[in-house]
């Protein structure tokens, strides 16, 4: 899958790489990096959700936040909206920014805890000139109601409210800039099974209300299956499978996808099913292995696959898969 833009798409992501130097001694001179995000490209249309999956340490958070520049890209480029993001300096980048957002995993950690909810949302709206003075409370009062909270949360700290609450908080301070894309770096991982159905029922709400445009990121396949309409999964800081959801829950090509497939429990008493237990840990970033990087841990490995570089191959309209074994062959 390259990042070729179509007419609908929102945001194109081409071969964007992020390389964390590491130094040592006396003179911090660099040893190595590590290869957090590896020559990614995907792209989403507007209005759809793309989820991003894939192990702690796959490059899933790095990556989204490389695309809204919190960090610094290595190389490649982003473009939001037909604007190179990766080349915009950084006061045409804060303008641009009101129109990418991002939702933080950790609800609470991202509150200021000093700070009413009508503080921080009118800090928002005074930085970015948004709303008339006199109309800001009216403007929380109706980004509040949005998110399913009641007025008198305007005048209530952080610690007072749940942790799903707490994150609807996060989904309002996100929302009050009008924002066109939202990253959703885990959004649920740390709220109970009931208020993560609550939150992601919230999130579909809104987008379906403000033509909202999502990159999901997250580890439970059940969540990403529920929301996405395409799906992105991630070893190693490089994509290995992308499609569209159901294609890629019903009809899963590679082996490191299939073995997080077998990881999902089945909600049917009774039922068993196949587990792949992957050989070995997850390689070290700085030091990937050659060729395929996922070759030491697949039972299916060949030794052509520590030698041949795996690229996204179309296994069918708009599946991609970095496999030569599982790929069809010319």
């Amino acid at each position: 899958m390259s990042g070729a833009a179509s007419n609908g798409d929102l945001l194109v992501v081409d071969s964007l790489v992020k390389h964390f130097p590491v130094r040592k001694g006396v003179f911090s001179l660099p040893v190595g990096a590590v290869r957090a995000v590896d020559g990614v490209s995907f792209s989403i249309p507007r209005g759809k959700t793309l989820s991003l999956v894939g192990e702690s340490g796959s490059g899933k958070t790095t990556c989204g936040r490389a695309i809204l520049r919190l960090i610094e890209p290595t190389s490649g480029t982003v473009r939001f909206d037909g604007i190179d993001v990766t080349a915009l300096p950084k006061r045409e980048l804060r303008q641009i920014r009101k129109r990418m957002q991002i939702i933080f995993q950790d609800p609470y950690g991202s509150l200021n805890p000093r700070m009413t909810v009508h503080s921080m949302l009118t800090e928002i709206l005074r930085v970015h000139r948004l709303t008339q003075r006199a109309n800001r409370r009216d403007r929380v009062l109706e980004l509040l109601d949005l998110v399913g909270l009641p007025p008198e949360s305007a005048d209530r700290y952080p610690h007072e409210f749940s942790g799903g609450q707490r994150q609807r908080l996060g989904i309002a301070r996100a929302l009050a800039v009008e924002p066109d894309l939202i990253v959703a770096d885990e959004p649920v991982s740390a709220l109970d099974v009931s208020i993560q159905a609550q939150i992601l029922n919230l999130l579909e709400d809104l987008q379906e209300k403000l033509n909202l445009t999502y990159l999901f990121i997250g580890h439970d396949l059940s969540v990403v299956r529920h929301i996405s309409d395409f799906v992105a999964v991630m070893y190693l800081g490089r994509i290995v499978e992308y499609g569209a959801t159901e294609d890629i829950f019903e009809r899963t090509t590679h082996p490191y996808t299939r073995a997080l497939m077998s990881a999902v429990p089945v909600p049917k008493p009774g039922s068993k099913q196949e587990r792949i237990v992957l050989a070995g840990d997850v390689p070290s970033p700085m030091r990937p292995p050659s060729g395929c990087h996922f070759h030491p841990r697949c039972a299916d490995a060949q030794p052509s696959c520590a030698s041949t570089d795996q690229t996204l191959t179309q296994v069918a309209p708009g599946h991609c898969v970095a496999c030569h074994i599982h790929a069809p062959k010319a």
